[in-house]
């Protein structure tokens, strides 16, 4: 009996394996933790045959408890800041992302410098949709808390770590490239 259930068990894993490994690479970006929520999720369908759990649809309940998965570890990542961007220097000193633009004070060429990357900041937080936009500006912008700003406009925390999240990836990858043309000018 027991290793006929062991027997199902096995075949559940090879045949579902595959599919729930996709599912959630298309969600999870780091491979690492695909992997772990992998491993969670058929440690879960273990213990459940264990503890002799009825489950009607394995596939659908493998399924739901992968999402669930990656709901938690969306929860217990940190929101990313743009200025979290910051750079090290030669005396292991931290940057801000102030600190990487040219000095006002260093001249012309360094203010027309100065000016060239804020427009192009300018213009890359216009390009963002209007949630991101508004979530972004608050946050970091404004100093807003994700608190406060879900209590001014009725979207929930997550929502808006969510919206401000895509904003600093956009963010990120449109201003790389403005980086990258100044330094290797």
């Amino acid at each position: 009996m027991a290793l006929e259930k062991d027997q199902r068990l096995t075949e559940v894993v090879e045949r579902e394996r595959s599919r729930l490994r996709n599912f959630i690479r298309r969600r999870v970006a780091d491979p690492r933790d695909t992997e772990d929520i992998l491993q969670e999720v058929f440690y879960e369908l273990v213990k459940a045959n264990h503890l002799l759990m009825p489950i009607d649809h394995v596939t659908g309940w493998l399924f739901r408890i992968a999402r669930n998965r990656i709901t938690d570890l969306f929860r217990k990542k940190q929101p990313e800041s743009f200025s979290d961007n910051s750079a090290v220097d030669e005396d292991d000193e931290l940057w801000q992302f102030e600190d990487l633009l040219p000095s006002p004070d260093a001249g012309p060429e360094a203010l027309f410098a100065r000016s060239l990357l804020l427009d192009e900041l300018e213009l890359a937080i216009n390009e963002l949709p209007e949630e991101q936009r508004a979530a972004f500006v608050g946050h970091e912008l404004e100093g807003r808390s994700f608190k406060e700003m879900a209590a001014d406009t009725g979207v929930s925390v997550n929502t808006l770590l969510s919206r401000k999240r895509y904003a600093v990836l956009h963010l990120r990858r449109r201003l790389r490239r403005t980086y990258d043309e100044f330094a290797t000018a």
